[in-house]
């Protein structure tokens, strides 16, 4: 499920916004255990953006900007 499908209400997308997908979002979180314990923090995690399609985390904003064109 795309982000578009998943976070339509909370889009400035309508009805007839195509949804889109490029297999985009859904990344992972990594605890980092470390970092958290230096910072005094019982967790911390980084979300790994790069398992997007393109590596980066402006695939998910593009994915709307695409779909509005």
């Amino acid at each position: 499920m795309g982000v578009i499908a998943r976070y339509r209400e909370l889009l400035p997308v309508g009805p007839s916004t195509p949804e889109v997908d490029l297999s985009e979002g859904s990344t992972p979180l990594i605890a980092s255990r470390n970092i958290g314990r230096a910072l005094g923090l019982k967790h911390l995690y980084f979300k790994y953006e790069g398992l997007n399609p393109t590596g980066s985390f402006k695939d998910r904003g593009m994915v709307v900007a695409v779909a509005k064109a």
